[in-house]
């Protein structure tokens, strides 16, 4: 009777053992699974969606007849139009256009072409109204316009003209360099300082140590 006892309590313990190695091993199956990393099928083939960029194209900034602006600074367009106000002030003789955007001020200083120095916006003005009577048939031209702007209350425009017009019956003409300041007066561009000269003067007036050497012609051999 013993015996069938012992071996029964044997089978019981071999079936457990049994039962829980084969427990043991489908959770370690399932933990594998579950701790697998997942992959998804992605489109190689497929392009990515762009938007396009639309163009842009920069509207050219047109100049009066007669000027050649060739360059420009960032913020200098109030500049140049005063600065364009002064110029066809001069061809259409105008007093009030000319005068208009220079400084209303006795501390204007004018360099004239002429080698006379006007100081004041109430002698300028006279100047004008004497002279702009008798112009007729005024033609100016403008070219190799630059503007330096000196922050955001200055402003330097230089160039080149050349003048043509009839005064008091008799034709005349003129060229030469020009340089302007401007200042911001309120929400205004004002020249409060104009230096014309000639661009061919007269050699008498300038000094030896300044003249172009003229190169002499090569010997002969």
């Amino acid at each position: 009777m013993k015996r069938l006892v012992v071996s029964i309590a044997f089978a019981l313990l071999f079936t457990t053992l049994i039962f829980a190695q084969n427990t043991n091993s489908s959770s370690t199956n399932s933990s594998t699974t579950k701790g697998r990393p997942r992959t998804t099928n992605s489109n190689t083939n497929s392009k990515p969606t762009t938007t396009p960029t639309p163009k842009t194209s920069a509207t050219p900034k047109s100049t009066p007849a007669g000027t050649k602006s060739t360059a420009t600074a960032p913020g200098s367009d109030a500049v140049l139009t005063s600065f364009n106000k002064i110029l066809d002030g001069i061809r259409h003789a105008n007093v009030d256009e000319v005068t208009a955007p220079y400084w209303n001020s006795r501390q204007l200083l004018l360099f004239n072409n002429n080698g006379t120095v006007t100081r004041g916006w109430d002698q300028m003005r006279k100047n004008r109204e004497s002279s702009y009577p008798d112009l007729k048939d005024v033609k100016l031209d403008v070219r190799d316009v630059h503007v330096t702007m000196l922050g955001r209350d200055g402003a330097i425009v230089t160039c080149l003209w050349s003048q043509s017009q009839t005064y008091k019956g008799a034709p005349e003409t003129a060229s030469g360099r020009m340089t302007l300041v401007f200042k911001r007066v309120g929400t205004d561009w004002k020249v409060v300082h104009l230096h014309t000269s000639p661009d061919a003067p007269n050699p008498a007036r300038v000094l030896p140590s300044e003249q172009t050497a003229t190169p002499s012609p090569s010997a002969k051999s």
